[in-house]
């Protein structure tokens, strides 16, 4: 499932208007699967099965329809593009998606659709060592890689060097908010970078618990133009609310293509921000809940977040504990203007961690 290697297999459930179901709904589905009173019907009685094709294009031109994919300016532009598609779905949809948006020179790369991964499938930097490489031999003016179920998306500039999964969303957001002004929404784990971006246009943004069903609820509740996950997720409702790699393609190459600009200079106008990503283990039998609640006490002179775990915002940055649902864990993510100051608020953090789960 999404970025997972392929024996951690499972399910995504979507509602009626193809969205992930709530965590209310998750619940009842349990409850219904669980309650011995449940009438089975036959696996053969079970509805109807109906097989239609051609979805992925209909996708695709759907994309192509909207108002700020400006397929003349990329098609002009004369892109060689790298795709990475994993060896999943994106091997199969995302050249599909640059031939249709005019790119003529599509350099694949992990495109055979077998599900057999050829590298870890989550697209950080450290996975993406043969398309940073195949960007520079090939002279291409961007690498793009996907994640298995295509709703992750991460770029390569034109030096072969990592674009930054947290800027994908920062990047697509600075197009759209050019051209149609309103507010964002990401989680609390993304990138505060969004945020400057959004004030830059004058609007407001605003943070989501994890999670695309919170972001998308939070993006209606606000009428966001625009929003997502630091994770490379882009949700763009003028087509629909979930995050779709395809639709940040489309738009990312658009700016590309309208701004005259290369891939490093649109990420080198973006404030820079460092990243840290920890997670420290917590005794069984110990309640992480109690622990982060001692967290908020001794941290109670800064701004707090309790909607998701714990935030606690720094002047330069912003510290986010959450605990995890499958494991004896506390997650800990830092972001700070530089990776020295980032690092230090989480060691900090994990020696007063360390400490109250020896005190409890």
């Amino acid at each position: 499932a999404s970025h997972n290697p392929w024996e951690w297999n499972a399910l995504k459930l979507l509602d009626g208007r193809g969205e992930f179901i709530t965590a209310d709904d998750g619940r009842e589905i349990l409850e219904l699967s669980e309650n011995p009173s449940f009438a089975y019907s036959p696996a053969a009685e079970l509805g109807t099965l109906r097989v239609e094709k051609g979805f992925a294009a209909v996708h695709i031109e759907k994309v192509l329809a909207l108002d700020l994919v400006d397929t003349e300016a990329i098609h002009k532009a004369g892109f060689t593009v790298v795709v990475d598609g994993i060896n999943s779905v994106g091997g199969l949809v995302m050249p599909d998606l640059l031939y249709a948006l005019g790119i003529k020179n599509v350099v694949c790369l992990n495109c055979t659709p077998d599900g057999n991964f050829a590298h870890n499938p989550e697209p950080l930097p450290e996975h993406l060592a043969e398309l940073c490489r195949v960007v520079q031999s090939e002279k291409a003016d961007l690498g793009i890689v996907v994640d298995p179920d295509v709703d992750r998306l991460a770029f390569v500039d034109e030096k072969g060097k990592f674009f930054g999964e947290e800027y994908t969303l920062v990047a697509v957001a600075d197009y759209v908010l050019q051209h149609k002004p309103g507010n964002t929404v990401s989680n609390l784990s993304s990138s505060r970078a969004l945020k400057d971006i959004t004030e830059k246009y004058g609007k407001s943004y605003t943070a989501a618990a994890v999670g695309e069903v919170n972001v998308v609820q939070k993006m209606r509740e606000t009428h966001a133009v625009i929003g997502g996950e630091g994770n490379g997720g882009v949700i763009y409702p003028d087509l629909h609310y979930g995050r779709d790699a395809l639709v940040g393609t489309a738009l990312f190459l658009s700016y590309l293509a309208r701004s005259g600009k290369k891939c490093s200079e649109i990420r080198g106008g973006y404030p820079s921000y460092h990243m840290v990503k920890e997670k420290i283990r917590i005794t069984e039998g110990l309640n992480p809940d109690m622990i982060l609640k001692k967290m908020e006490q001794l941290y109670h002179d800064h701004p707090l977040n309790l909607e998701d775990g714990l935030r606690i915002d720094f002047v330069q940055g912003w510290v986010h504990l959450r605990k995890s649902n499958t494991e004896p864990i506390i997650r800990i993510y830092s972001e700070a203007p530089d990776d020295l100051l980032a690092k230090k608020w989480v060691r900090e953090i994990e020696e007063k961690l360390n400490n109250l789960a020896g005190k409890s």
